[in-house]
């Protein structure tokens, strides 16, 4: 949809699953790190989570099909009709079908089948690769404004890909999942940003050829990530000293009562194997 609202649908997307993963993967995180080292396997409470995101990011899909394709000027399910009907709202469509198939994919990696292991990441990363694929050839014949900040959105679309990608290939990094939280909390405000630059709710409009837009913008697309790294620091910090203030011992404390037991039981053993000569 060519209006604010279809770039707030989106954007509401990404900005709820970035601030999703900037709490899940730190709470896992430090979750794993208070375990002992024969207790390393994740409780059922993380794959229940799981399944209910694949479901959320299924049902977003559908919403977002939906309303791209059966807004009241939207193609209404036709692609051509003596020429082609709306191609911005199927690119878009197309865009939610691909996290619908990501959706899916969580959904079987939580599930008794015999699914390749990351295929969630998998899915994950095509969706957010056939995203930035989709814009990179959504631009032509726009005014320089238009093209720009659409352009930056690439930025976090093609790097959350790239953060995935590696995920499939490396096992639960904790920095790599923070990466593409932020990325994707980026990726959600600079959606509210073109829709507020593009479609004004109120005031003036922007003057699409003027090129102090274009440079405020770039610098206000960096202010954007700035937050975004700002509110992911912060909820990882939240989700530490809340571990730490309900669960017991902090996480210092018990990895130096770990290395105490274990610097005791080395003395005992050397003590007897002392006594035994």
């Amino acid at each position: 949809m060519a209006n604010f609202k279809g770039h707030a649908l989106p954007g509401s997307f990404f900005l709820l699953f970035g601030l999703w993963w900037s709490v899940k993967y730190p709470l896992r995180h430090c979750w794993k790190h208070r375990q002992q080292r024969n207790r390393q396997k994740l409780p059922a409470f993380f794959s229940r989570v799981d399944l209910i995101e694949g479901v959320l990011k299924i049902f977003f899909a559908f919403v977002g099909i939906m309303a791209e394709q059966f807004v009241p000027d939207g193609p209404h399910a036709r692609l051509y009709n003596d020429g082609w009907v709306k191609l911005m709202n199927w690119q878009h469509s197309t865009m939610y079908l691909f996290f619908g198939i990501s959706g899916i994919a969580d959904v079987l990696s939580v599930s008794s089948l015999p699914v390749p292991p990351r295929l969630d990441r998998f899915g994950l990363s095509l969706a957010l690769f056939v995203e930035g694929f989709l814009f990179y050839h959504h631009l032509h014949g726009r005014s320089m404004l238009d093209s720009h900040v659409h352009t930056l959105l690439l930025v976090p679309v093609f790097g959350g890909a790239a953060c995935t990608v590696l995920e499939v290939f490396v096992k639960e990094n904790t920095l790599l999942e923070i990466i593409r939280s932020s990325l994707a909390i980026l990726q959600g405000s600079w959606f509210y940003e073109i829709g507020f630059v593009l479609f004004p709710l109120s005031g003036p409009h922007w003057d699409p050829d003027l090129h102090d837009n274009v440079m405020f913008l770039t610098m206000c697309f960096c202010w954007h990530y700035a937050v975004a790294l700002l509110v992911v620091s912060l909820n990882y910090c939240v989700v530490w000293w809340t571990l730490n203030r309900f669960s017991g011992k902090p996480i210092g404390d018990m990895e130096i009562g770990l290395r105490k037991t274990t610097d005791c039981t080395s003395q005992k053993a050397l003590l007897q194997d002392s006594e035994e000569e």
